[in-house]
């Protein structure tokens, strides 16, 4: 296949361009910046949607960034061929529609619009399409979740562990990366909006645990208490969202994407090479 990568360099672009290379598929990878060769990737600078597309025809365009930007440049974008196209949009979709904060509720809104845009310039052009909903995701150190709590944790030998019973289901970005790979083939994926979370429903509360646990150095753990939680809700109005979601389940419903692409994501067994620093 040809196949034309938007975000190959996020930590999805990561995990997907070696499985892309194995494959032996032709890969165009577009980033922002100026990227060293590398085997089987041809890289492209640009960002959408301003990227001008290779010359030869596609066979899919696989995209982890922002959904109304790929949109837009699929619209206007001088394309060969009638390509596949697989996006990935987030959970916060259906989690933050019902959200006390009024941004997260847009948040919510902004990304259903995206999606309905996406699938209506796809049919306009003759393209099929699939969506990924993932919840929270890890794996190489590239999140703004997970790794900088990591990290500073690693670097002021302190972890904060507060209370959460809410369920959580963080997703390795490999896995997304494997059912990426998978809707390439699978035509029963085309026209659909697949939610994708991981293997493990677990409390906010024992996935921070997890996380401290996976750290390669010991560090002191500070419980907070529900009570000092809620305090902080309304001390500080800004992390009203985040603190009031430690109560709140964040999960998602594989079956579908088990049913359709034979996709099992891993449970939550972080290490350090989670948060990248295997890397240091």
């Amino acid at each position: 296949m040809s196949v034309l990568v938007f975000g190959a360099s996020s930590q999805i672009g990561h995990f997907l361009l070696p499985r892309l290379h194995a494959r032996g598929d032709t890969v165009f990878a577009v980033s922002r910046q100026i990227r060293s060769p590398q085997d089987g990737v041809t890289w492209l600078q640009g960002d959408l949607p301003h990227v001008v597309p290779p010359s030869q025809p596609l066979t899919s365009i696989i995209s982890f960034g922002p959904l109304q930007g790929l949109a837009d440049w699929l619209g206007q974008a001088a394309i060969q061929g009638r390509p596949h196209v697989i996006a990935t949009s987030s959970m916060s979709a259906e989690s933050k529609r019902q959200s006390e904060v009024p941004a997260e509720r847009a948040l919510s809104q902004h990304l259903r619009d995206a999606e309905a845009a996406l699938a209506v310039a796809c049919e306009r052009r003759g393209y099929t399409w699939t969506v990924f909903r993932p919840t929270l995701v890890y794996g190489a150190g590239l999140d703004k979740n997970l790794s900088p709590i990591a990290r500073r944790a690693s670097r002021t030998k302190v972890f904060p562990l507060p209370a959460g019973r809410g369920l959580r289901q963080p997703v390795h970005a490999d896995d997304i990366a494997q059912a990426a790979v998978a809707a390439l083939v699978t035509p029963d994926a085309m026209g659909r909006i697949l939610s994708i979370g991981g293997g493990e429903r677990l409390t906010a509360g024992e996935m921070f645990a997890r996380v401290r646990r996976s750290l390669p150095m010991a560090t002191l753990p500070v419980p907070l208490p529900a009570w000092l939680l809620k305090l902080g809700r309304h001390a500080a109005p800004h992390l009203r969202g985040p603190l009031s979601r430690l109560e709140g389940d964040l999960i998602a419903d594989n079956s579908e994407l088990q049913r359709i692409l034979g996709v099992s994501p891993r449970p939550f067994r972080p290490d350090m090479a989670s948060w990248g620093m295997d890397r240091r």
